[in-house]
């Protein structure tokens, strides 16, 4: 890799952090391609470190990625019908149901008909489930407010931009639309 600020490879490996350069603000160089290519590489850094150790969790009680989202949206909204789930996650029915359907077994998710429309299946933690979720989510939710409180509010306010932007649908974008005070 080459420094922004240099013609010479950067010699220190994936393991040593990047040198500063200086300040970033205001630069019109933030879209040259190294840049670009930074950015796209400090995500999946990020994403490795950020799911570790809910990873190690899961893989415990032989469980995996795709339960630990569902565990996490069925928290964040109890009630919420299975194709709701389907919408956020853009998975297959068939995929959704392995999982669903473990869950379900092994007590961490409960099932209930829908009271106006019967064949709407909604889902809510159980006791297990939200003892799961907070357990998974304390290390990721940490992880989050030491990386925030080091960056300060404009940054957190430009990594929100930024992560709106990345985004694709607008659905998804309007989910984060009302910030809570």
């Amino acid at each position: 890799m080459t420094d922004i600020n240099s013609s010479k490879p950067f010699s220190g490996g994936p393991n040593r952090p990047r040198p500063r350069t200086g300040k970033s603000g205001g630069n019109p160089l933030f879209l040259r391609e190294e840049e670009l290519r930074q950015a796209i590489e400090m995500l999946f850094f990020a994403y490795r470190d950020f799911t570790g150790e809910p990873d190690k969790i899961l893989a415990e009680r032989g469980l995996g990625r795709a339960h630990h989202r569902v565990i996490y949206f069925v928290g964040r909204y109890p009630g919420m019908t299975v194709s709701s789930l389907l919408d956020i996650l853009k998975i297959t029915k068939q995929s959704l149901s392995r999982v669903l359907s473990q869950l379900v077994q092994e007590g961490y998710i409960s099932q209930e008909q829908g009271s106006v429309d019967r064949r709407q299946r909604l889902l809510t933690l159980t006791d297990q489930g939200h003892e799961m979720e907070r357990l998974l989510t304390e290390t990721q939710r940490k992880r989050i407010a030491r990386a925030y409180r080091a960056a300060g509010p404009e940054a957190v306010e430009g990594f929100r931009a930024v992560m709106l932007g990345i985004m694709s649908s607008d659905d998804d974008r309007d989910r984060f639309g009302d910030r809570p005070e």
